[in-house]
């Protein structure tokens, strides 16, 4: 297929060609995808694939320059997402609650995001979706009339693919690099709970096991080196893409404490207003997060929140004593931990579980801090680098 520039506008002609064209593991339903769009619609694709497999549920995936934003299986929506996404007082559907679990994770990230559903694309997402700012969708499949209410944004340029549930891909992977050739086989080795097995600190309860798999799905579909924060079948914060691992820690932390920050009740009492997009009122938040007594832009951003005393900024103190209350939270990364600091960070951001591979000659030393930071810890034995 011609593809509407390669990875920057200036590459062109671009294209993207199945190696089976008899049956392509996807189809252009609508728009012309670029580069970026085709790489980031098939690593979405594979997560969400991946973790409703894995724990049968609908899964959802934004993701934005080949790593998700955020990821989750389907599940209530909490009164932040229902007030922030115009949702309403009715139970939403299971796809959507997927998709705004997702996009909750890093509401800023997420803004122009590639979407993926592990299911047929209904009425009700599609709805929701023509308010959002996103580039694309990739879904297996999509009910009557979804296709024609999702070709409509973007002045008619959104990208709509359908996925081949039945595609299997061929078992070895071939990239070619500057005059070179690279080849190996696909790492097609299944996650599970057996995954989880080697539990060498602490124990883990189910829903930890669930948590724990789905964070180590999504590092697997991240740009190494890579860390993901989840509870309750949702990723509150990922980082991807960091020459250290710490700094993925502490990214992914800063992310997870953003998530829960906008729970606190201050932010619940700002004033509503019905006008707003939902980025809009993500905006409002970040901006109302950011500002404190000392940044010129704090006046602003407490005007634009209104005359409430729910405006007035939370202080070192109000941040420290809800973020204190977040917690049975999982770490899954993607490589081996290779100093205690990540522990202590993470434990920071409320983790309790932790997976990671193993094997690194400081392990001892990663097992001595969770336990003092009453972390359970997992070794997998699988290292889950993408590049």
């Amino acid at each position: 297929m011609d593809l509407r520039y390669g990875m920057n506008p200036q590459q062109r002609p671009a294209t993207a060609e199945p190696l089976d064209a008899a049956r392509p593991p996807v189809r252009v339903l609508h728009g012309q995808p670029s580069y970026i769009n085709m790489l980031d619609a098939l690593g979405a694709w594979q997560l969400v694939r991946e973790a409703a497999g894995a724990l049968g549920r609908p899964a959802a995936a934004s993701f934005k320059h080949l790593s998700p934003a955020g990821a989750a299986l389907a599940g209530p929506p909490d009164a932040t997402m229902t007030a922030t996404y115009g949702l309403g007082p009715s139970p939403v559907g299971a796809l959507t609650s997927a998709y705004v679990r997702a996009r909750d994770s890093d509401p800023k990230s997420s803004y122009g995001d590639f979407v993926a559903l592990s299911e047929p694309v209904d009425d009700e997402l599609a709805s929701l979706l023509r308010r959002l700012v996103c580039d694309g969708i990739i879904a297996p499949g999509y009910e009557p009339g979804t296709v024609a209410t999702l070709a409509a944004k973007k002045r008619g340029a959104f990208v709509i693919l359908e996925a081949d549930p039945a595609h299997r891909p061929p078992p070895w992977e071939i990239r070619e690099v500057y005059g070179m050739r690279f080849t190996q086989p696909r790492d097609d080795t299944e996650l599970s709970r057996r995954s989880l097995a080697d539990v060498r600190v602490g124990s883990i309860p189910d829903f930890a096991l669930d948590d724990l798999l789905l964070g180590l799905i999504v590092v697997r579909h991240t740009q190494s080196n890579s860390v993901a924060y989840v509870r309750d079948g949702m990723t509150l914060g990922v980082g991807a893409g960091q020459q250290s691992r710490v700094d993925c820690t502490r990214l992914a932390g800063a992310k997870t404490d953003t998530w829960w920050l906008r729970r606190h009740p201050r932010l619940q009492a700002l004033p509503a207003d019905g006008a707003r997009t939902p980025q809009e009122r993500i905006t409002e938040q970040i901006r109302y997060l950011d500002s404190d007594d000392t940044d010129p832009d704090a006046p602003a951003a407490r005007s634009a929140a209104g005359p409430s005393p729910a405006a007035a900024p939370l202080t070192a103190a109000d941040r420290a004593q809800w973020l204190r209350r977040l917690d049975q939270v999982s770490l899954a990364s993607d490589g081996a931990l290779p100093f205690p600091d990540n522990v202590d960070h993470a434990r920071r951001h409320g983790v309790r579980y932790l997976a990671e591979p193993g094997g690194s000659v400081r392990d001892q030393e990663i097992l001595a801090a969770c336990r003092d930071q009453g972390i359970t810890l997992v070794h997998t034995g699988l290292r889950l680098f993408r590049h």
